[in-house]
């Protein structure tokens, strides 16, 4: 797991960084809030140690500013102040957790493997495009229909997706051209029209629920 701590204490950062590299984690130090928020939106991190005192830009304003890039990256917390308000001022700032110093070095871990976890999963959802009941799995490159893969060559695939990604709306074959197949494609061909209807033998009819319809003159679309 690759962890970005920023921490302006060096002997703290030691401490955690060595603490966690023998946990197995990769971590990045970032000794004030400029380079960590530098860090934070050139790399890519599973989860992000933020001190709140910080030098030049402060913990819950770096939090702030990396959500406001569109980081989206679990952020932990890390301070002296355990009151209730500094608790919520941290929250609101877009951090998923809060840790009052001193902690336990074990905590910190367990805190680690939930945000961990709780980033795996929404990764996931993410990765799942539904139509009717077909899932298509954008991580895994595959297709499930009623719990059976159905085997599709990359062009089908790509076709697939597409079409679910803009279900409900009538796509152009000239659209599907350049998304699929790229602009520089011959604009005369038909081959929109034959991988449609591979897709379409491949997809089945379940149940008569026709999922890709014709809109005669001016293209193609999915829907249930």
């Amino acid at each position: 797991m690759k962890v970005l701590l920023v921490e302006d204490e060096a002997a703290v950062a030691t401490m955690l960084k060595k603490g966690l590299s023998e946990s197995g984690y990769a971590v990045t130090v970032a000794p004030d809030g400029r380079s960590g928020l530098d860090m934070g939106t050139s790399s890519s991190y599973d989860v992000m140690i933020l001190d709140i005192m910080l030098p030049g830009i402060n913990g819950l304003e770096l939090c702030k500013m990396l959500r406001r890039d569109g980081i989206d990256t679990p952020i932990l917390m890390l301070t002296a102040l355990g009151t209730t308000e500094n608790i919520v001022a941290g929250l609101d700032s877009g951090a998923d957790d809060y840790l009052v110093k001193p902690f336990k070095f074990a905590e910190l871990e367990a805190r680690l493997r939930t945000l961990s976890r709780r980033k795996a999963g929404a990764a996931k959802a993410n990765d799942l495009l539904h139509i009717g009941d077909i899932t298509v799995n954008t991580a895994a490159k595959n297709v499930i229909r009623n719990g059976k893969e159905i085997a599709l060559t990359s062009t089908e695939y790509r076709l697939l997706e597409f079409m679910v990604r803009n279900r409900g709306r009538v796509l152009s074959r000239i659209e599907l051209l350049e998304n699929v197949w790229g602009i520089d494609f011959n604009m005369g061909t038909n081959v929109v029209d034959v991988y449609v209807n591979y897709l379409r033998k491949k997809l089945g009819n379940e149940n008569d629920r026709k999922l890709i319809h014709t809109v005669i003159g001016m293209g193609y679309i999915i829907k249930e």
